[in-house]
Order: structure tokens, then sequence, then C-alpha cells
């Protein structure tokens, strides 16, 4: 098939190439972005609509044993948006965790083309794959889970780096896998035993080892294999108040880990606003987000993404590979302070020798002054960051609510007046009287929209033939009705609601809102740069005690090939 597009007289905004609002031609020939157009390429005609690259979510739960959970956890959640089957797309169900080949329509039409799952257990990275394979159009990428993994923690109590290098190494490419992702560090391997880690250097049970060195061996090691992105860290404390002070010193920490060539980050905290809660308790709760902003706009070896909350129409699903912390939501939301409308219902997962999960049903309500309070601390940070490369856009979708929400976002990012209604007339006064927001005077740009949704995480993630539209790049390319030089709020939600067309490698798959094409993404993975013999004695090593540790046998611990027959290794672009 000849995927071969000219794009015509659009208004481009291309921030890795330093353009922005320029009126281009886009020309896509053979898939990718090219120099000139290809003599049989198909020709739009874009006058006046802006064209951004593809966008690229860092972190959405879209896939696994602990998503597909939480679709059979919430039967009342399928009834609320059916989707029906149309001549170019099937039909599904679900809201806040909708079925796979619907997730993949809806990132569509939203303009994305890339898709980051976050939270990947080991022994189980088989379902995610299958799962990705279901969830057409976009391109995906799989974190595996290694912050309470038991050969991990051995590793690092030794300070054996090597091993844990050739480990990690044999991990990725046994899963396909991407990166090295954390959760709550030593402290979902205590929750096992009833327990959690209270700081930094509390001590993880059993293994003599402190979350503290669990962040700092991991993140050398990370270095040492010269993996595309930094490590993943989903913070310690996560939803308590007062715990944007663990972050900071989550950020010192990090402060001592050297990069490897080609980037100075070396920790993307995700999903921050979670971590930015100030207070002692949920009666003086209130907003860190300046202090964590403060810090953010001084150092240059952190990212973060905003786990931002939205007023769904309906309660999200919860889910995390932090289990104590849904352990504590699960309590939390059947306070009727809260205002909590679903209330009782909660599961606890482990993997053995591994991570463990919860999830929990919660209705984010605009009156209840802690709801108020959390929506108006991931716009803070946003806002206050400075530099739009340091920060993406995200709910942590399911957790803060559906990404379905990304345009109401972007407008409240975009337009002060529509931040006013809210504070004004929609949501409880605690979210002006304990945050700045109301303070804040800054609209971010459509050049910085594009940096949080499409460049920075693709620089962020290393992933380098993707968020940019320059020559050689993947013909990933979204185009929205909106007319740049007289923006306002409506219009701006209205536009990124529905892309005008959402191109694939080439291909027209979304047009005015409606599938036209279905194609299978592309996994994504990566692989460290280690010494064979290294590899090698890590596995014979492992192999000695896997039996000790493991019900599946060595041999069927890796998913092979079949799961992944479009693959793209991205150290080697």
């Amino acid at each position: 098939m000849n995927n071969s597009i000219s794009i015509k007289n659009g208004i481009v905004y291309d921030p890795l190439n330093k353009i922005e609002g320029e009126k281009k031609n886009i020309y896509i020939t053979n898939g990718a972005i090219s120099e000139k157009p290809h003599p049989d390429a198909k020709i739009i005609n874009v006058d006046g609509m802006i064209i951004f690259p593809g966008g690229i979510d860092i972190h959405s739960h879209i896939a696994g044993p602990k998503v597909n959970a939480g679709r059979a956890f919430r039967p009342e959640d399928h009834i609320i948006d059916p989707i029906p089957k149309t001549k170019k797309s099937r039909s599904g169900v679900g809201y806040s965790v909708p079925s796979t080949w619907i997730t993949g329509y809806r990132y569509a039409k939203l303009g994305y083309t890339t898709v980051v799952e976050p939270a990947m257990p080991l022994m189980e990275a088989r379902h995610t794959h299958e799962e990705f394979l279901s969830t057409p159009i976009i391109d995906k990428a799989a974190f595996p889970l290694f912050g309470n993994n038991w050969f991990v923690m051995e590793f690092i109590k030794n300070k054996d780096y090597d091993r844990l290098a050739g480990y990690i190494s044999w991990i990725l490419k046994a899963t396909k896998g991407y990166a090295i992702k954390i959760v709550n560090p030593g402290g979902v391997e205590n929750w096992a035993w009833g327990k959690n880690v209270d700081s930094l250097d509390d001590h993880v049970l059993h293994f003599e080892v402190s979350p503290r060195e669990i962040l700092e061996g991991l993140a050398k090691v990370n270095e040492i294999l010269e993996l595309p992105h930094s490590i993943h860290v989903h913070g310690n404390n996560l939803g308590h108040p007062g715990n944007y002070k663990y972050s900071l010193e989550t950020f010192k920490t990090m402060e001592k880990i050297n990069a490897s060539s080609g980037h100075n980050n070396v920790l993307h905290y995700t999903h921050c606003q979670f971590n930015a809660y100030d207070g002692s308790n949920w009666g003086d709760f209130c907003s860190g987000a300046t202090e964590i902003a403060k810090y953010i706009n001084s150092h240059n070896h952190i990212t973060v993404d905003m786990g931002q909350i939205v007023f769904a129409k309906a309660a999200t699903t919860t889910m995390t590979a932090d289990g104590p912390w849904e352990f504590a939501l699960h309590h939390i939301s059947g306070m009727s302070n809260w205002g909590a409308k679903p209330g009782v219902k909660w599961i606890n997962g482990q993997v053995e020798g591994e991570s463990g999960s919860g999830l929990v049903p919660y209705y984010f309500d605009p009156k209840i002054g802690v709801n108020a309070i959390q929506w108006a601390i991931g716009l803070e940070l946003a806002l206050l960051i400075n530099n739009p490369w340091k920060i993406y856009l995200s709910t942590d979708h399911p957790n803060g609510g559906p990404f379905i929400y990304y345009p109401k976002i972007v407008r409240w990012l975009m337009d002060k007046k529509t931040r006013e209604d809210m504070l004004n007339n929609q949501v409880s006064k605690k979210a002006s009287s304990n945050t700045t927001l109301t303070n804040i005077e800054r609209e971010l740009t459509l050049n910085e929209i594009c940096i949080m949704t499409r460049a920075g995480p693709a620089k962020c993630l290393g992933m380098k033939d993707r968020g940019h539209l320059g020559i050689g790049a993947i013909g990933d390319i979204s185009i929205f009705n909106l007319d740049n030089k007289n923006l306002n709020g409506h219009d701006i939600e209205k536009a990124f609601s529905n892309s005008e067309y959402t191109i694939k490698d080439g291909r027209i798959v979304v047009h005015k809102g409606e599938i036209k094409a279905s194609p299978i993404g592309t996994t994504l993975i990566s692989e460290g740069k280690i010494k064979e013999d290294t590899l090698n004695n890590t596995l014979k090593e492992i192999k000695q005690h896997w039996r000790d540790h493991y019900s599946i046998n060595f041999n069927n611990y890796d998913i092979g090939e079949y799961y992944t027959p479009k693959k793209k290794i991205m150290n080697n672009i």
C-alpha cells in the first residue's frame, strides 16, 4: 500500500524543529515524512487548520490484567456509553475502562498515535501484549514493574549492579518492555505483610534495603544500560496529605545520579498531582504544587506528568500497582464527607515475587473540598512549571479520569476565563483558598500544548522517530479545525475533541471524528546495552533460584515473538 499524502496549506506546530504556527505543506511518502511529495500521493487541503505531530500519551493504563480486572469489576461502567458497530469499526463498551478496540478508536479521534502502558507485571506480560494486539491504530509501549521485585532488591542489597543490569536487560527482552517502572518502592513488598513504608529510608522487610536504595540502584542501572527513557517513578506516600515533602526528597536523591550521554534527565516522576499535597490531614489539606514547581524550575534532571483529575459524569476506576494506597482509598471512598458514590468495592492483587496492585471505584465531586483542591493542583503544576518540556499532559487514565477528557484539560490550560468559571461557579471554594490557581494569569499557547502532548513526551521517552515533523519521522499527524488567531475556550475544547484528520504511518485513520481505518499498531521496545558474559552469568544465577521463587517454569517466562508481530526496537533509531 502506498501510504503517501500531501497536506497543503496547514498551520504547522513542530516544536522539536522550532516551527511555531507557520503555513506549510507537509509531505508523507510511504509512511514517513519526506522533503518532496510522492507523485501518487493523496492530496488534502487543510487551509487554516492546525497541524500537530501525532499525540503521545506518556502514562495511561490501557492494557494488562489489572486493566482487564477493572473491566470485569465495573459492569455498571459498560452501559454508560456503549459504542455501536460501523462499517469501519467494531462495537464496544466501557467509560472509565473502555474495551481494547474502543481504546484505540478514542485515542485516534483525539489525534493520539502512541500510548504508553506504564505498569506491566512481568509474569503477566503475555496478557498485556494480547490486549495490545487487539487495540487498533495506536503504537504501544509497556513499562515492566521493578520497584518491589525480589531479584532486584537482592541485587541492590549486595550492591551488585552488574548483575542487576543483566537481570533488567533480560526482563526487557523477555517481556518486550520499554523502560524501568517503579511503584511505591519497597512499600508494595511490605504490603504483602500488611505494612507500607513511611520514608525513603524505611526498612523493606526481609531484604535489608530502603526505598532510597531501590531508587538509586535502579537509576544507576538505567544509565548503565543506556535505556532511552529514565526511570519512571510512582512515588512513595501517594495520595497522602503532606507528601510533597517526600517528592522533593526523591528529586534531591536523584541529583547524584550521573546521566548517560545524550540527555540530562534521570527521573520521570509520574502523575505528580497525586504527590504534590501539603497539610497534615484531610482537614487542613492544601496544595504543595508551588514548592514542587519551584524545585523543577531550578533543576534539569527531572520531568513529570500532570495526573490531572477531572469531574467526570460517573465514577472512575482507580487502579495502580500501589496496593496499600488502594486499600486506603477503599476506606476513604466510603466516608460520607468525601461524597464518594460507589463506596465499597475493592480488589487487591499480588504477583508472586514481583509486584502488587489494587482497584477501587471513586467519584471526584467538584463540591467536595479535597477533590476541588486536587483538581486545582494538577493545573497549578502545569502553569507554574515554566518550561513545558518538563511537564506533560496526563490524567493517569483512568485514575484521575478517562483520557477522553484531555480536550477539556487543554481548555483549562489555555483559557483563564474557563478556569475562573470553574473556580467561581462549579467547584468548592477551597480550590481558591487552599491553592494558588486563582492568582495564575498564564494561558498556555498552542505551541506549549504541542510540547506537552507531543514533542516533550517523545523527547523524554527517547522516541526519536516521532513527536516531530522532520524528514524521516514516521507519518503520524493530527490536524485540528481551529483558528489559531482567534482562540476561545469553547472552540479549543471542540477542536481537540475530534480531529479533522488523524494520520497513522501515512494512512488516514480518522476524518471529521469518524474512524476510516483500523490498522495494527507497532509495539515499541528497548534493549539495554549489556556485555554478553554479564547477561549469561546473571541468567545462570537466576535459574538457580527460580524454582524457589516461582510457580511458572523459567522456560515459559519469555513471551516469545508471537505477541509482537509488528515491533520496533527504539534504541536502534
